[in-house]
């Protein structure tokens, strides 16, 4: 009986270090931008503007230029101030050669302060190659900082991990 319950626990134990994910990864959690738009009146005139480039892995060589490695992407939009919200009026995503995969933002969406918002690029996904990237178009009151927007690309494979940021670039 001792026996039993011993292999009962190992067994037990066994089966609780399993690593479930329980998405349907059809279905995967994304950000609804119809709930987010937001109304930029004339007066709103005096925001500040910018445009932002940021770079995205969806694969990256491996042992030569021959052989790739996919990669699953986060690119967080982050509203770094503590008071204001600012808006987001494009958010286009790029692949290699250039070519415009998707536009994720129709109409003008907000971020409430601090508030940070994720666009998730799935491993499968090697639309983009190893080039892809991203352009966004910001607005923010006068005195407000600049929206922050990196990219976290990670894989794990077995008992490998490998993962690394980049940060966007202002270009205008």
């Amino acid at each position: 009986m001792k026996k039993i319950i011993v292999l009962s626990v190992i067994l037990l134990g066994f089966y609780a270090c399993e690593n479930k994910i329980n998405l349907d990864p059809e279905e995967p959690i994304k950000v609804n931008w119809n709930e987010r738009v937001a109304s930029i009146s004339i007066a709103d005139s005096l925001l500040n503007t910018g445009h932002s480039y940021l770079s995205i892995y969806s694969q990256i060589y491996s042992y030569s230029q021959h052989k790739t490695y996919n990669l699953t992407a986060m690119v967080s939009l982050r509203n770094v101030s503590m008071t204001d919200t600012i808006y987001l009026t494009n958010a286009d995503y790029y692949d290699t050669h250039g070519t415009l995969l998707k536009s994720y933002i129709k109409n003008p969406v907000f971020l409430a302060p601090l508030e940070t918002v994720e666009i998730v690029i799935d491993e499968s996904d090697i639309s983009g190659g190893t080039g892809s990237n991203f352009l966004f178009d910001w607005k923010t009151p006068k005195e407000a900082p600049e929206p922050l927007f990196e990219g976290v690309m990670t894989s794990t494979a077995g008992q490998q991990g490998l993962s690394f940021v980049t940060h966007a670039k202002r270009i205008r």
